[in-house]
């Protein structure tokens, strides 16, 4: 095993908490700004002592040369040391605490000195300024150390300069003043830092608490995942905060809206507008996987409110789920009417072949023809009036299935639609929904009818479904078209109150209408109104070809059915 090395024993490491880190980093700049406030406070005050210091002196200074007994003094006697000029300049020095007060004649020569053995010996500074009649001020070295010095020219009583006068102020009490407010100084950094830490502190815990003790890569991990797991799952997902506006979207929630990064910063009514959907994420609508409609797709929506008062709404797209369960649902009325069928057919064999065996040949024909006939005479009725393939074709499929539920199936004779349908799919949604609906109402009920009318005016085309089954409560005549909303028990493969929201969303994307109302003598009467619906005449006969071999495809699949009953 390898030694460590001392630097890498010595290394720092930061913590990796975001709290401790925060918390360092704030009492290191709370630090940092204490230390750089000292230094800025200091660096001014020590220029305002030396400031202050050469003033005093330069005061000294001034008010010595204006006793008239040391201009005369210096003109009249000698340099000694107990001499006039001498005794007044140390009784003004121990009055005012200078270090020193020199007097000194224009030869340099001094008259006053702290030591006497100093009188009469020049001055080691230049006094020139001062003997030109200018104040001086400044710090210097001379031979009583460095002082705050003030110079002012010696005037006679007749205002002739006959020397100077130099005051020193020694610099180690300016010095000391300094070092003395240092901890004054010191104390009111230390007491802003320890605010600052505090402060510090209180974020930090709060930071703490807001990022759940993590570490910054331990943060900076979840993102990168968050990112990669909006992005990547095949669920939509919608951000909203506290004021309700859209502050996220991954990118199957814009392709199931239909909207983009226009809507951050919406709310949920101004990104999608008025509907359910928008019920669902602005919280309007409670409840678990809602079921909600937009555009032409199914969603399954849950929305969970977040701690910080927004929230944050799943949305899955069931649209294909709902049409393979449609498609099961039909599947399983197909079997259980083959299945029917398969009875009957038996029943219609035994007797054909007792007929055969009694050899009553003319009435075995019979039997056929009408068996066969009334299945024909049905496709036919319904391929003269609608023109359509598709939607013939729909209702010759669902006319079987409805006489195996003992219920009448009946096209009425105010019924003709063109083939010149711009959206065929669409109405054969509209229809089959519709139709489904009413074979449910009336099944099992007494003297069961269901009667489809279709009729065109202009390019409109008006649809009516009749059924003689219990009706709409007007009370809930407008709830029947919400999405979810639905009375009948759920099928194997999911929820109802899809089929009447997706006829009326169809509808109002074309422009038209969708309603209910009672029937004359009982019943429900949905209506659907579609404007635009067909092509301009003049388009027919371009068509007339298709609509020709769609009426044969009509007849053929009657005659399939036929068969195979």
């Amino acid at each position: 095993m390898r030694p460590t090395s001392p630097a890498r024993r010595l290394r720092l490491r930061l913590p990796r908490r975001a709290f401790s880190q925060v918390l360092l980093m704030q009492v290191a700049i709370a630090a940092g700004v204490a230390v750089l406030a000292t230094g800025l406070f200091l660096a001014p005050l020590s220029k305002q002592l030396d400031q202050e210091a050469m003033r005093r002196a330069l005061a000294i200074a001034a008010t010595t040369a204006q006793d008239p007994q040391i201009a005369e003094g210096v003109r009249t006697t000698r340099p000694t040391g107990d001499g006039p000029v001498q005794r007044e300049a140390e009784r003004i020095r121990r009055a005012t605490h200078a270090e020193y007060v020199v007097v000194l004649d224009r030869n340099w020569v001094r008259w006053s000195h702290p030591t006497a053995s100093e009188i009469g010996r020049r001055v080691s500074t230049d006094p020139t300024d001062a003997l030109a009649g200018e104040e001086v001020m400044e710090i210097d070295r001379g031979t009583l150390g460095r002082s705050a010095r003030g110079k002012v020219p010696l005037y006679d009583a007749g205002h002739r300069i006959v020397g100077a006068v130099s005051v020193g102020i020694a610099y180690d009490s300016v010095r000391a003043r300094l070092i003395s407010a240092i901890p004054g100084l010191f104390a009111y950094a230390g007491g802003a830092l320890a605010v600052g830490a505090l402060a510090a502190w209180l974020i930090s815990r709060r930071v703490q608490r807001q990022t759940r003790d993590l570490a910054f890569s331990d943060i900076s991990a979840l993102l990168a995942e968050r990112e990669a797991m909006l992005h990547g799952i095949r669920e939509g997902v919608v951000a909203l905060d506290r004021g309700g506006r859209v502050r996220l979207l991954n990118d199957e929630a814009r392709r199931l809206l239909g909207i983009g990064d226009e809507a951050l910063g919406q709310t949920p009514d101004e990104a999608l507008g008025a509907g359910r959907t928008t019920d669902v994420l602005a919280g309007r609508v409670a409840g678990t996987d809602l079921l909600t409609v937009r555009g032409q797709r199914v969603l399954v929506a849950n929305r969970m409110p977040t701690d910080d008062g927004g929230a944050v709404a799943t949305l899955r797209d069931r649209t294909e789920l709902e049409q393979l369960g449609r498609e099961l649902d039909s599947t399983r009325g197909l079997i259980d009417a083959l299945r029917a069928q398969d009875h009957e057919h038996a029943n219609r064999m035994h007797t054909l072949l007792g007929l055969l065996e009694l050899e009553m040949y003319d009435d075995a024909v019979e039997f056929v023809g009408e068996v066969v006939g009334d299945h024909r005479v049905t496709a036919e009725q319904v391929t003269e009036r609608i023109h359509d393939p598709l939607l013939a074709a729909l209702l010759v499929g669902k006319a079987t299935v409805a006489a195996e539920r003992q219920v009448a199936l009946w096209v009425s004779e105010r019924t003709g639609l063109p083939d010149r349908l711009i959206d065929p799919r669409g109405l054969v949604t509209v229809v089959g929904n519709l139709v489904d609906n009413a074979l449910d109402a009336v099944a099992g009920t007494p003297h069961a009818r269901v009667e489809v009318e279709l009729r065109t005016e202009g390019r409109t085309v008006a649809l009516r479904v009749r059924d003689t089954g219990p009706g709409i409560p007007a009370d809930q005549r407008e709830l029947i078209f919400t999405e979810g909303w639905s009375t009948k028990k759920p099928p194997a493969h999911g929820k109802r109150g899809i089929g009447l929201s997706l006829v009326r969303r169809l509808a109002e994307r074309q422009g038209g209408s969708a309603r209910v109302d009672a029937a004359d003598g009982g019943g429900a009467e949905f209506t659907v109104i579609l404007p635009e619906a067909l092509t301009e005449p003049d388009l027919e006969p371009a068509r007339h070809r298709h609509a020709e071999s769609g009426t044969a495809a009509t007849n053929s699949a009657a005659t399939a059915q036929e068969e195979t009953r």
